[in-house]
């Protein structure tokens, strides 16, 4: 047994308690593992990943798997708490994977979970389409005829099946999670498998003839980029009571890895998957079924509602709010906040860090965390404007939406409230110097000021664009750029305020708009590197109706310092009545 100890060792380096990295509670927690000596951590195939359907290709040739010894309920040999994870060591040379478009033929050494804290903290390693599954079990085999030491620097050398895990409460809790999870301790001794228990029993009734397909990297230091990895379409249903037995008993939670990003890699599906349409909407009426006119009609669709955004904001017409005070920015000034850059295939999105950057004040009346930033631009002509949001009819050549949850609530849970997103918005024109493009009428609630961005900070965003030129394309966002200079010095304190949805499907009606009057000032020729490098153009949402709603707006010298009590109570005033 000493062999098959050695190969799950090396493969997965989660042999004991002691190991020198973790996902919380030391140095090296995962953003930190590209530092440890050795390792591929930082490379450009790395694991887990979210699959957006949509960007997934069709691969005929990912056929139907063969798998030897998965309904036996003789090959489980010990489980273990790792100090990581639950494991369940396999008995040796007895479970094979055939087919499925690998190629050759892998031997599994050992099956693990994936796990968070509790059914509103979920924790799969992969997410789909940016959902994140409440566990996931890893099946890891090695290639055939491979020594452990040659598998690590084979790019083919590990394959390993990965299952989605949900929680149910419809169903009565199986016989073999309820023996599996029996076993479950915060000791580290490895203890023996007595009770008759297959791979199949775990899998249960899950199509195995639909999955996903990359080439990626084992999801632990030293994070080798050797695995071929298949990620099953349909999850596992487990009881929810079972589920919470992993946190509970094993003193383990939030045991995963954050999504890596793709770095130009294609994510594939068998032929059994349905995907859909790769662009299910779209911003002209002329290049898909579901342009701006017919948004509405999607599944789950908001978008025909009686709060949608953008609007068009009459400054005559908006009235002053005195208990809009001035917003705190909490980290906008980290160089290092950007996470990831997208080409989502509508727009470039930055994606932060999570729970770094925060926004609070201006009337908010909760706290929000900063989750993305993304753009709306129009087409390379001279005099081309793209902004979704007019300024007394006037359209701005750009803008920028830097989206927020409120804190300490799901995406989900945002969703479905009315005022549980938050969008800053910043017009964006050519600066001083360059050339113009329609410059936009001056807000009449208060002059012009400079607003000067920080032309270097611009130019390391656009450096990024010749790497995510394909839709769905996404690369680490390495430079040392803050939110704070990509917005110059811009005024902050002078804003519009109204309620409002999101600006793409489904359109919820969950935002908090801030609309800021003056523009930051972009080097003309950057800006054009939008258009120019995404191949698309005029990615805006057409002004929407107002429908009686009142748009109200911060002059920063006339703003008292309102106790934010006032500020709580005249928020919830407002949304009931806009509601």
């Amino acid at each position: 047994m000493y062999v098959l100890f050695a190969v799950v060792s090396l493969c997965w380096g989660v042999t004991d308690a002691s190991s020198d990295w973790c996902y919380t509670g030391c140095e090296r927690t995962p953003s930190h593992w590209v530092d440890i000596n050795g390792a591929f951590c930082g490379g450009n195939r790395q694991s887990p990943v979210d699959i957006v359907p949509s960007h997934v290709k069709i691969d005929k040739n990912l056929g139907n798997f063969t798998f030897v010894n998965f309904s036996s309920r003789e090959v489980f040999h010990n489980i273990v708490n790792t100090g990581h994870t639950v494991q369940i060591n396999l008995k040796k040379s007895m479970v094979e994977i055939h087919g499925g478009g690998l190629n050759g033929d892998y031997v599994a050494l050992q099956c693990h979970f994936h796990w968070g804290d509790t059914e509103f903290h979920p924790g799969s390693e992969h997410l789909v389409d940016g959902k994140k599954s409440r566990m996931e079990m890893h099946v890891v085999a090695l290639k055939k005829g491979l020594t452990t030491e040659n598998a690590l620097v084979d790019p083919e050398g590990i394959a390993v099946l990965g299952f989605l895990i949900e929680s149910t409460e419809k169903t009565m809790k199986s016989e073999p999670w309820t023996n599996l999870t029996s076993h479950l301790m915060s000791s580290t001794e490895p203890v023996n498998l007595t009770d008759a228990i297959s791979m199949t029993d775990l899998i249960g009734d899950v199509d195995l003839t639909k999955f996903y397909r990359y080439n990626g990297s084992l999801t632990t230091p030293m994070c080798n980029e050797v695995v071929i990895w298949t990620v099953f379409v349909e999850p596992i249903h487990v009881h929810a009571d079972l589920l919470q037995l992993f946190p509970t008993k094993t003193h383990l939670s939030n045991v995963y890895r954050p999504t890596q990003a793709l770095k130009g890699r294609q994510v594939y599906a068998s032929p059994a998957v349905e995907l859909p349409a790769a662009h299910p909407w779209c911003y002209h009426e002329n290049e898909c079924n579901h342009g701006p006119s017919h948004w509405h009609s999607l599944v789950g669709s908001h978008c025909a509602g009686q709060r949608q955004s953008p609007i068009n904001i009459i400054t005559k017409d908006s009235v002053e709010n005195k208990n809009l005070g001035a917003f705190t920015f909490t980290h906008f000034n980290d160089k290092h906040a950007i996470k990831h850059i997208i080409n989502t295939g509508h727009t470039v999105k930055c994606v932060l860090e999570e729970g770094l950057v925060e926004v609070s004040g201006g009337g908010l009346g909760h706290v929000y965390s900063v989750l993305q930033f993304h753009f709306h631009w129009a087409n390379k002509e001279s005099g081309s404007t793209g902004s979704e949001h007019l300024l007394d009819n006037t359209r701005f050549p750009m803008e920028i939406h830097i989206v927020m949850k409120k804190k300490d609530s799901t995406l989900n849970e945002a969703l479905a409230s009315g005022y549980g997103l938050a969008v800053l918005g910043f017009f964006v024109e050519a600066s001083a110097g360059t050339k113009n493009s329609a410059p936009a009428e001056t807000p009449s609630h208060e002059e012009e000021t400079s607003s000067q961005s920080n032309t270097e900070a611009w130019k390391h965003l656009t450096d990024y664009f010749s790497h995510i030129r394909t839709t769905g394309a996404e690369v680490n966002f390495t430079s040392e750029v803050s939110l704070d200079d990509l917005l110059g010095d811009v005024n902050r304190d002078s804003f519009y305020r109204y309620m409002g949805s999101l600006t793409t499907p489904s359109c919820n009606e969950a935002v908090v708009w801030t609309v800021f009057k003056h523009s930051i000032k972009v080097d003309h020729n950057l800006m054009l590197m939008f258009p120019t490098e995404m191949d698309y153009h005029d990615v805006y949402r057409p002004a929407q109706s107002l429908h009686n709603r009142t748009i109200t707006y911060r002059s920063a010298a006339s703003a008292p310092n309102i106790p934010t009590f006032l500020v709580l109570l005249l928020t919830a005033s407002c949304i009931f009545l806009w509601n």
